[in-house]
């Protein structure tokens, strides 16, 4: 049974050895697509894939496959788009290796992409959606936008808002950064590909910079005068202490030990010197 587990924990790790990097930056304009891709091998293709809005099976876009480009001309899926409308996706293939299909966002509103430009405020991120475009005058108010956000880096397909026009969002978290996608909604139903994804910073509210300023010049100067008077009464009544423990007292080492000195060391009286008696004679 280990044996077996371990076989599979090696499969897996040989997998993703091997799998193939997705192309990126997949960009539609025009029905102009364009993308990148961040291999260093040269013998990697490309396969651009469509589909109507009406049926879940993906299609060759015979002009784009296993090209070696990184643009395709897609004009040519017009004529079986459901209203001018396709999805289109990108995968790259090498060696028998297939990558993860990325589908394509559009940077630029069109007749099947949403205009979308965001605006920060404190507190909220207004997404301002234009309503001249072919799609409004042809089904009016069938159609919708439907707008997806999140914070960066987490799943914008967990929380969405439906608009027929802009549309504010509130409730953000100041300084933290928010993304966005918008696509059409036509008859309830998704419809053309999405805007590419765009962010902004929820700026802080001037009351909160207030505040926040407030509280860390008060922080700043409780903590000088705590420790200026501390530092104060330490140098002046404790002065004593600190010196002595800069100076500790100095202490004969117990492996030092005094040996008697020996006979010869030992220093001799002066020894007794005689004099003459001089006697004083007239």
């Amino acid at each position: 049974m280990l044996r077996i587990f371990l076989w599979i924990q090696a499969f897996v790790q040989v997998l993703s050895v091997v799998t193939l990097a997705p192309p990126q930056n997949i960009h539609v304009n025009n029905w102009q697509l364009t993308w990148t891709h961040d291999s260093e091998k040269e013998d990697v293709t490309y396969t651009v894939q469509y589909r109507s809005f009406d049926t879940s099976v993906w299609k060759d876009v015979q002009a784009c496959v296993q090209t070696f480009s990184t643009s395709c001309n897609v004009t040519s899926t017009k004529a079986e788009s459901e209203h001018g409308c396709v999805m289109l996706r990108v995968l790259a293939e090498r060696q028998g290796l297939t990558s993860k299909p990325v589908k394509a966002c559009s940077r630029h509103g069109d007749s099947c992409t949403p205009e979308v430009s965001l605006t920060a405020r404190p507190g909220s991120l207004t997404v301002f959606l234009s309503r001249n475009h072919s799609m409004v005058l042809e089904h009016g108010d069938h159609v919708k936008h439907r707008v997806y956000y999140g914070k960066e880096g987490q799943s914008l397909q967990q929380k969405y808002k439906d608009a027929v026009y802009s549309l504010s969002i509130p409730g953000l978290e100041e300084g933290q950064r928010y993304c966005t996608r918008v696509q059409y909604m036509l008859y309830e139903k998704p419809f053309g590909p999405e805007s590419c994804t765009q962010c902004e910073v929820i700026p802080e509210s001037e009351y909160e910079r207030r505040q926040t300023v407030i509280i860390t010049a008060m922080v700043v100067v409780v903590v000088v005068l705590i420790l200026i008077p501390a530092i104060a009464y330490i140098l002046i009544f404790q002065h004593g202490r600190i010196k002595k423990c800069l100076h500790p007292p100095c202490k004969i080492p117990d492996n030092f030990l005094l040996e008697p000195f020996s006979e010869h060391h030992i220093l001799s009286s002066p020894s007794e010197e005689h004099y003459d008696i001089i006697t004083a004679m007239e």
